[in-house]
């Protein structure tokens, strides 16, 4: 069986499997070497004997099988046979037998360097020799293995590279043997164990070999040796072939030093001492500068690892993670913008990393560097970060208080705040646009600072910014902003309602930003909402007394209402929330507010459906009677309100008789009764019992008349009012006595 090893043509993963079969009968011969010393035949005398086998191959392998047995007995110095092994094995210098061989001699000595370890403490010559026996065996078999891709034709180097793969741990065996080795400590690592190590890592010149054996280095060996020796070990990244993934060795040798420091708060003063991160930001620099045809990816994925590193073990150094964000700007700067998308996405990925670390925007909108970054994003990530960024302020709750962190948030944000180059809002797919601006909607509510002043200039500066975002976004953007001011004016007030006037926040000059920011609205166009503006801040103003500021809103929801809205629906919800709004009303004068009541009322008559004029008019009757201890009570104008309504609704009866042979619903009378009663009730001396009485007969003499048409809706309301009214007779008191004569 060890004559089979001899072969060349099996595979290495064939030949692995020959190799474990013969190591199985050589451990039986092992234990059969033991017990031939036993009966009389000296272990010296097999150790000469197996000496004169024939082939060299098999020879050797006896040999380091007796030789084992040999140190066990312990009748001679285990340096010297250990010596004598590794020397009699350069006699196999074909590649894939060599490493194997030297494998079986790894694995026989293994336990007896670490028997001697534990036996010689403190006798650093027999550790030294034990650390240079398995450093000279590992620079034979990194030698032997290297050599492997040079055997056969080129054309099937793939298939070798893959097979060579899988015979790497048989080399890195050796380092961790020697990481077990006790006697192996920080100083002799430093002095010997490392620098050794790394001088064959350089001097092989192979990609795979330099790769694997950088990557046991960082796994084998103590976190505490990686730090106190991170110059030395850095200072071979350079050196590397250029195919090397250098990218994952420093990646997983921050990883590995990141979660020391963060297991072991105690050693964060260690870190700073050796000038960790400067050493690693050096030699990412080196390496970057070094691989010239490193793709503009991997130096990022660098920055990406650094930037992790830098947030686990310093993460009060914001000034370390600007420099990353300063150097990756520095690499990007020979291209405006990136167009590898996996490029783009290691930039989301650095971008977020300091957002989901702080938990707060205000942290990263210190950092100098990131708009800067960001400033390298094409269009389209650019909006991706900019989202990222809104939803860490939304999840957090951050709070941006002063108008400079607007400015430089807004920067951050303005893939989603303006039309960037050579993309128009018409390209964008429009459910997209929605949540996009929906999103800085929301956003511009956590921009929030209790201080007025300081309040006013974050509105403006928000201003400044959204009124740039082109007709598409202010519907969205605008009302966030109208809102914010109009809290803000609040605020001003006292508990008294006086305004208080402090420097230039006062509410007379929020209100002209607010009639700005409208008119804006109004060029859009967005008739119904700019309305719906106006009438709120007419309310505002209403509530700080100011009366030609709240006539001049007014004024503008009139203008619009005539020139804009077209719709009858829009018109119909227009004029609603006209009369509501003035309804409310307490600042204007008796000729503000008959002008202002007189256009209402002149607009709801207008109106094109009968039903809608009706409902309208008698919505009319409240800008007369308003249920306040000062408010207006002009009940002979109610009256006529409910008249007009009265006769409107006759004529769409009328109407409907003519169009339709019958008369239609007698909705609108219920709805008028209910009006009446409502008045009856307030006190409206114009509204009298008998007006009721008239106004019930009517809609009992049209349910009679024409019952089909009347609809069942129609019949349960007017049920309804006439079951209340009856419940008022019953209930008795003042308003039973004034109910007590409608008879129903």
């Amino acid at each position: 069986m060890l004559s089979e090893l001899r072969t060349s043509k099996l595979s290495p993963h064939r030949y692995y499997e020959l190799y474990m079969r013969a190591f199985d009968e050589l451990r039986m011969l092992e234990i059969f070497f033991k017990d031939e010393s036993r009966h009389g035949v000296t272990v010296v005398d097999l150790y000469e004997l197996v000496q004169h086998a024939g082939n060299i191959l098999p020879r050797l392998y006896l040999l380091c099988t007796v030789g084992s047995v040999y140190m066990k007995s312990k009748e001679v110095p285990a340096k010297e046979i250990l010596k004598d092994l590794v020397e009699m094995c350069r006699g196999v210098q074909h590649p894939l037998r060599g490493l194997f061989l030297r494998n079986y001699l790894a694995q026989v000595s293994r336990d007896i360097l670490l028997d001697i370890n534990s036996e010689c403490e403190g006798d650093a010559d027999t550790v030294m020799e034990a650390v240079e026996f398995v450093l000279q065996n590992f620079t034979e078999m990194n030698k032997l293995w290297v050599r492997i891709q040079l055997q056969g034709p080129a054309r099937l180097r793939e298939k070798q590279e893959k097979e060579r793969s899988e015979l790497r741990d048989l080399v890195g065996k050796n380092l961790h043997v020697l990481s077990q080795i006790e006697g192996v400590d920080l100083e002799m690592y430093k002095q010997t164990v490392l620098p050794r190590v790394l001088e064959q890592v350089v001097n092989c010149k192979d990609e795979l070999s330099q790769y694997y054996l950088m990557d046991c280095i960082i796994q084998v060996f103590p976190d505490e040796y990686h730090l106190q020796t991170l110059e030395t070990l850095l200072g071979v990244c350079p050196q590397l072939q250029a195919t090397v993934d250098i990218r994952m060795v420093l990646s997983q040798l921050m990883d590995r030093l990141s979660n020391y420091a963060v297991s072991n708060a105690d050693v964060i003063p260690e870190f700073l001492h050796v000038e960790a991160f400067a050493k690693l930001s050096n030699a990412i620099g080196k390496v970057i500068e070094a691989q010239v045809d490193m793709p503009i990816v991997g130096a990022i994925t660098l920055y990406v690892s650094l930037l992790s590193f830098t947030l686990r073990v310093h993460p009060d150094r914001l000034d370390y993670v600007d420099q990353i964000l300063g150097a990756c700007v520095k690499k990007l700067s020979s291209q405006p913008k990136l167009e590898d998308t996996r490029a783009t996405k290691q930039i989301v990925v650095l971008l977020s990393a300091p957002l989901e670390k702080y938990n707060d925007i205000v942290t990263a909108l210190t950092l100098s560097n990131y708009p800067r970054v960001m400033d390298h994003l094409d269009n389209a990530t650019n909006k991706v970060m900019a989202m990222v960024i809104i939803q860490s302020i939304m999840k957090n709750n951050s709070c941006i208080s002063t108008a400079d962190k607007v400015d430089v948030l807004f920067e951050l944000i303005k893939g989603l705040i303006k039309d960037l180059e050579e993309v128009t809002v018409d390209e964008l797919d429009e459910e997209d646009f929605k949540e996009e601006q929906n999103s800085v909607a929301r956003l511009l509510h956590m921009l929030h600072n209790d201080d007025p002043v300081e309040m006013l200039e974050i509105i403006c500066a928000v201003k400044k910014h959204i009124l740039c975002g082109g007709p598409n976004r202010l519907p969205f953007t605008v009302p966030p902003l109208i809102f914010s001011a109009l809290n803000l004016i609040r605020r001003l007030q006292n508990q008294n309602g006086d305004v208080v006037e402090e420097m230039h926040a006062t509410p007379k000059k929020i209100f002209q930003i607010l009639n700005q920011l409208i008119e804006a609205l109004s060029s859009v166009p967005a008739p119904e909402l700019a309305l719906r503006l106006y009438l709120e801040c007419a309310e505002a103003a209403n509530d700080c007394d100011l009366e030609p500021v709240a006539y001049e809103f007014f004024t503008q929801a009139f203008i619009i209402y005539e020139e804009d809205i077209s719709d009858s629906k829009a018109q119909v919800t227009a004029i609603h929330l006209i009369i509501g709004t003035l309804q409310r009303m307490n600042v204007f004068g008796i000729e503000n507010r008959d002008t202002l009541t007189h256009k209402a009322t002149g607009y709801s008559a207008k109106l094109l459906k009968k039903p809608d004029q009706c409902r309208a008019v008698y919505a009319c009757s409240h800008l007369f009677w308003v249920d306040d201890p000062e408010g207006i009570k002009d009940g002979e104008r109610v009256l006529l309100c409910l008249k007009r309504a009265l006769r409107i609704a006759n004529a769409a009866q009328q109407m409907a008789t003519v169009t339709r042979g019958s008369s239609g619903p007698v909705t609108l009378f219920v709805e008028i009764l209910n009006k009446y009663l409502y008045y009856f009730e307030k006190g409206n001396q114009q509204i009298t019992t008998a007006a009721i009485q008239g106004l019930i007969e009517l809609i009992t003499t049209e349910l009679q008349s024409d019952l089909p048409s009347a609809g069942p809706s129609s019949d349960a309301f007017f049920t309804s009012t006439l079951r209340y009214i009856q419940f008022q007779k019953q209930k008795g008191g003042v308003m039973g006595e004034r109910y007590d004569s409608i008879k129903v």
